[in-house]
């Protein structure tokens, strides 16, 4: 880590403080605090409103958990954000119907093949990968996307997850939160 953690708990905080920690231990609930709560409570406004946007991304859409967490995956493989894969990795493949195989079309950098994935799951990644790589979204894919049944919201749960993501993955590199930014797994060395 490029700079140091906050005390667990933290410790001389205003009121208006203790709130925003009150409410990042409400969401995080019995896994207590992470590092990265550690880092962004150097800065108590932004870990609010971080917590805010997080919480909403992971726990209040309507994507189903394959398709969130290809979402969460894809930025954190792209930007060699481990702590975010380590986080996440096993989420996915907990996620029901998916397996191995289908992690391991996940786990490549270039994937040019859908492999054991279905057809949403390999637009997604691919829509994930566009938005990581490019920002821009051909509009092909776009369309590819609307073509597996996302309807708008679902359109627009899938574009915050991906630019979310995006945003947790390089502040976790940027500062190595977690100091796992030298130890990626040993199947990444290929990578």
């Amino acid at each position: 880590m490029r700079l140091d953690y906050v005390p667990n708990p933290p410790t001389n905080l205003s009121a208006e403080d203790q709130e925003v920690l009150e409410r990042v231990k409400a969401r995080r609930g019995a896994m207590g605090l992470i590092p990265l709560d550690l880092t962004l409570l150097h800065a108590p406004k932004i870990a609010d409103g971080w917590n805010a946007l997080l919480g909403a991304v992971r726990t209040k859409n309507s994507l189903s958990d394959d398709i969130r967490e290809i979402a969460i995956c894809r930025p954190a493989l792209i930007n060699k954000a481990w702590f975010e894969w380590n986080a996440h990795a096993p989420i996915l493949l907990k996620s029901a119907g998916f397996t191995e195989e289908k992690l391991a079309v996940v786990k490549q950098l270039h994937p040019t093949e859908k492999g054991a994935l279905d057809d949403r799951q390999w637009a997604v990644l691919r829509y994930a990968d566009a938005m990581t790589r490019d920002v821009s979204v051909p509009q092909s894919l776009f369309e590819e996307v609307k073509a597996q049944g996302f309807n708008e919201q679902e359109i627009v749960e899938l574009t915050a997850t991906v630019a979310s993501y995006n945003l947790v993955s390089r502040f976790l590199v940027a500062l190595d939160v977690g100091e796992q930014n030298d130890k990626a797994p040993d199947w990444a060395s290929k990578l």
